[in-house]
Formats: C-alpha cells, sequence, structure tokens
C-alpha cells in the first residue's frame, strides 16, 4: 500500500503542476483556459503540493483569496490523509 501511495503521491503532484502551468501558459497566450474547478479537484485529491509548488513558482493566482486560502488548507488535509494511510 505504501508504494502505490507513494506513486500516486508523486503523480498527481506532477499532473498539479503541470496543468497549473499550462494554465498559466494559456492565460499569457489569451486561450482557453483550465476551469478553477478542475485545478481545486486536482489539490483535492491529493495534488495539492504540486499546484502549490506552480501558483508560486509560475506567479499563477497567487491574487486569488481563494486559491491563496484554499490550496494551503488543501495541502494540510492531503498531508492528514497520507500521514494516516502511510501508517
Amino acid at each position: 500500500m505504501r508504494t502505490a501511495l507513494l506513486i500516486w503521491f508523486i503523480f498527481i503532484n506532477a499532473v498539479g503542476y503541470l496543468i497549473m502551468s499550462e494554465d498559466k501558459r494559456r492565460a499569457r497566450n489569451r486561450r482557453d483556459r483550465v476551469p478553477e474547478r478542475t485545478l481545486f479537484l486536482l489539490a483535492a485529491i491529493g495534488g495539492a503540493l504540486g499546484v502549490l509548488i506552480a501558483m508560486y513558482r509560475k506567479r499563477h493566482k497567487t491574487r486569488h483569496l481563494s486559491f491563496r486560502i484554499g490550496i494551503p488548507l488543501l495541502l494540510f488535509v492531503n498531508a492528514v490523509l497520507y500521514a494516516f494511510f502511510m501508517s
């Protein structure tokens, strides 16, 4: 179970980072954007760390209060759940 959870953690955070980066690229090019609901869903299912890193590394969505509060909150929830399932 630990191995599967570790693989999931790496996978979903990489996806979260890449999707957030892609949304930033689309924003710069004035193209169709990734819905905020999708970004929050990725964070909620375990990818909050990847989304948070991309958020500050790419300087994307950092002015949105819902992201500044919501993503760190989801990261905390993710950490608690990962710790629970790893023990």
